[in-house]
């Protein structure tokens, strides 16, 4: 069997593509060959494929239980406040089209013996942005609004 023994690749401009170190390759850019924006990646076990960029998230927001105050985030634009416990976030590259799925959880900071809950607001869904409201449902009052921290996560296609 051949071996090549490289440190660095470059591309035709001169600037390094590809390096090598410590066992590891390091590159800023992936590119797939037949469609630019596919790369197949070799999943557990070996045999099985998974696109890339189907399966990476391509939004999340870790959302303040006061108000709308973004504790950190990831191709978020905004935070907006309608009311308490409802928000809409924007997205800073919008998604191809409404039908992503996006997922949520919440902490009211508390030992609170409620359900907290994240829904869509009445099919809030735009490309650019998701309307969610935070509330707790007890059997005592039954659906409160509330502000809650707030954790938020999008798969989809971007536009």
């Amino acid at each position: 069997m051949s071996s090549i023994h490289v440190t660095n690749v470059k591309d035709a401009s001169g600037n390094a593509a590809l390096v090598t170190e410590s066992g590891g390759v390091k590159t800023d850019k992936f590119t797939g060959i037949t469609t630019a924006g596919s790369i197949s990646v070799v999943g557990e076990g070996n045999s099985n494929t998974t696109n890339l960029q189907q399966g990476l998230c391509k939004a999340w927001i870790n959302k303040s239980a006061s108000g709308a105050t973004i504790n950190d985030s990831f191709n978020v634009s905004a935070l907006d406040d309608d009311g308490t416990g409802d928000f809409g976030v924007h997205y800073t590259t919008d998604f191809a089209s409404t039908n992503y799925c996006w997922s949520s959880g919440n902490d009211d900071g508390s030992s609170t013996t409620a359900g907290m809950l994240t829904d869509s607001t009445n099919g809030g869904y735009a490309a650019g942005s998701t309307e969610f409201e935070t509330y707790y449902v007890n059997s005592g009052s039954n659906r409160t609004n509330h502000d809650l921290y707030s954790f938020v996560s999008v798969v989809g296609d971007l536009a």
